[in-house]
């Protein structure tokens, strides 16, 4: 059975830096795409970032310079840095696996449960 189980999310004070793990079982994530995606509320999900089995990375323009994401394949985790958050990075984060990199949630056939992210003063 696969799971995928976010962690670090929390409240941050802008310009602050958080780390969320995405630590998966029942499969071997360094054959996998994973990709980091985010739901603000009213707002439809988006992908933020990816990693594909090749270790590309991909990321969306929002989040450029200042998001990181990398897998640490001995402990099956992706991880992904966020600095210098701002009020708009606030979201509920999902870690998703799927065959290839991709910005469309329906590419991805596994999903976490998330992760929230409260960036605020």
């Amino acid at each position: 059975q696969v799971q995928l189980v976010e962690s670090g999310g929390g409240l941050v004070q802008p310009g602050g830096s958080l780390r969320l793990s995405c630590a998966a079982s029942g499969l071997t994530l360094d054959y996998y795409a994973i990709a980091w995606f985010r739901q603000a509320p009213g707002k439809e999900r988006e992908g933020v970032s990816c990693i594909d089995s090749s270790t590309n990375t991909y990321y969306a323009e929002s989040v450029k310079g200042r998001f990181a994401i990398w897998r640490d394949n001995a402990k099956n985790t992706v991880y992904l840095q966020m600095n210098s958050l701002k009020p708009e990075d606030t979201a509920v984060y999902y870690c998703a696996t799927g065959p290839g990199s991709s910005w469309d949630p329906t590419d991805y056939d596994y999903w976490g449960q998330g992760t929230r992210v409260t960036v605020s003063s």
